[in-house]
């Protein structure tokens, strides 16, 4: 099979095969995985989904370091290739998505029955595989950690990656009032047609002022909850527009800045800052995550969520969807494709 090997760390947006590339050149020498339990399943992946935590990973920056060589890749969606003898949920031909720590950057993985979702009928593959770690980290974080109410005023950072577009739909769902930043034209379009109340392009206009003069055109006092992706200088900046009780998700830091957020200010003005490291719920609340992707599953077939894509590549076009992510070109979702009639979308 065809899978994409880490051999060394290193900057992903190389060509595989290269002298400098951190993985190997692409071949359809790598076994295909062996069913490892009675309840194990081997899934054949039809999409798997590019995150930022990937992209740490392959350059060892990322809080977890798989020893090498190791197969990058976490949320994805295909079909039942073969099942364990205890398997009693799915069989051959069912189509699931999961998600994993490493390894669905190639065309076989293997998990536990008890990880593997049912991909609603009438889902198409490429969404649900872009749903799992995006919409997941927005709805623990917006739903279950900040308890986001109807009327409530969200303000969300890097509002047009994949976890940021996540963020908008959801707190259009939840009933919140959505503020949105990005870069670019296109991108506050896009965000507008999926239903922000106001954006702004943080590189053209104050960011500040431009969401102070929305909330006062609509009586409003101030930011009720703050989705950062970001982090940096439009962290602390977004801070002043925070109302007394608000909550403040600290999602990641794509601007490589951590900022700093000074615990007297939280004290007066009665905070709750939460810390979000979404993948950790698998081992410390398992039921909790499991209940919230059973929600978007059943959002996404009711139209309630899109997953939008961005970008699709083949496996041996790893590269440039790494150098599309780090160069912020998409509007939502980086997808990798597998199979021979996979067809490069940019």
């Amino acid at each position: 099979m065809e899978a994409l090997v880490v051999r060394r760390l290193g900057d992903p947006t190389l060509p595989p095969g290269g002298d400098d590339s951190p993985f190997e050149a692409i071949s359809g020498d790598q076994p295909v995985p062996e069913l490892s339990s009675p309840t194990s399943v081997r899934v054949r992946v039809a999409a798997t989904s590019l995150n930022f935590a990937n992209f740490l990973q392959v350059q060892g920056k990322y809080q977890e370091r798989p020893p090498l060589p190791f197969v990058p890749g976490s949320d994805y969606a295909g079909v039942v290739d073969a099942v364990g003898p205890g398997v009693r949920k799915f069989r051959p031909g069912d189509r699931v998505c999961s998600l994993a720590s490493v390894g669905s950057f190639a065309e076989f993985i293997v998990t536990e029955e008890k990880g593997l979702f049912v991909v609603p009928d009438g889902c198409d593959l490429v969404a649900a595989g872009a749903l799992l770690v995006a919409f997941g980290t927005s709805h623990l974080a917006l739903v279950h950690r900040a308890q986001l109410k109807s009327g409530q005023v969200l303000l969300v950072l890097g509002a047009a990656g994949g976890v940021g577009v996540s963020a908008v739909q959801i707190g259009k769902v939840c009933g919140a009032i959505v503020i949105a930043v990005a870069r670019g034209v296109e991108k506050l379009h896009y965000l507008k047609s999926i239903g922000a109340d106001h954006v702004i392009d943080s590189s053209k206009e104050n960011v500040i002022e431009s969401a102070k003069s929305f909330l006062k055109a609509r009586g409003l006092k101030g930011v009720d909850v703050l989705y950062d992706p970001v982090g940096g200088k439009l962290t602390q900046d977004s801070l002043k527009l925070l109302n007394w009780g608000a909550h403040i998700l600290l999602i990641g830091f794509a601007s490589g800045d951590v900022p700093v957020i000074r615990a007297n200010i939280a004290l007066v003005k009665n905070w709750t800052i939460h810390g979000l490291y979404w993948g950790s719920y698998l081992i410390h609340r398992p039921a909790v995550l499991i209940d919230s992707l059973n929600e978007l599953l059943s959002w996404l077939s009711k139209g309630l969520i899109t997953a939008k894509i961005s970008h699709t590549y083949r496996l041996p076009e790893a590269h440039l969807a790494f150098a599309a992510l780090r160069d912020r070109k998409a509007v939502g979702k980086v997808m990798l494709v597998m199979g021979s009639s996979a067809k490069s979308r940019l």
